[in-house]
């Protein structure tokens, strides 16, 4: 996001991350600092009277959100607050959908195009209340 006004660049990054650990957070976003470092440098560098901040949203398996990191984020883009928790869900839907469509081509993979209905099949008696994302 470019705010000309105060001359300042927010670079949103949008990771996904497998693990459950408490400090899962820190982890990612770090490595998403580490993996832009270079381009943060550059930016710096060709504008100086310009300030560059990192805003790393990451989500954890099957749209697990740390809704406090999440909001903290929102605030400091000035999104206005009644709008944050319509954010917040479409941001968790979108993540839900891209986990589906990551589930529904592994069983198009293993069962071939052809039987891909047998797979979907099976993949529907797979999402019980416990493995299934409830978007």
């Amino acid at each position: 996001m470019i705010d000309k006004n105060h001359r300042t660049l927010n670079i949103l990054k949008f990771k996904q991350s497998s693990g459950r650990n408490e400090d899962l957070l820190g982890v990612k976003e770090d490595e998403a600092n580490e993996q832009h470092t270079s381009i943060v440098k550059a930016l710096k560098a060709a504008t100086p009277e310009w300030t560059f901040e990192q805003m790393n949203f990451v989500a954890r398996w099957c749209g697990g959100v740390v809704e406090d990191d999440f909001y903290n984020k929102l605030e400091r883009l000035s999104v206005q607050a009644g709008k944050k928790t319509k954010i917040l869900a479409a941001h968790v839907r979108r993540i839900c959908k891209a986990h589906d469509t990551v589930i529904r081509s592994y069983y198009q993979q293993i069962n071939g195009s052809g039987r891909l209905a047998r797979g979907l099949t099976r993949l529907r008696r797979w999402r019980t209340s416990e493995n299934r994302c409830m978007c």
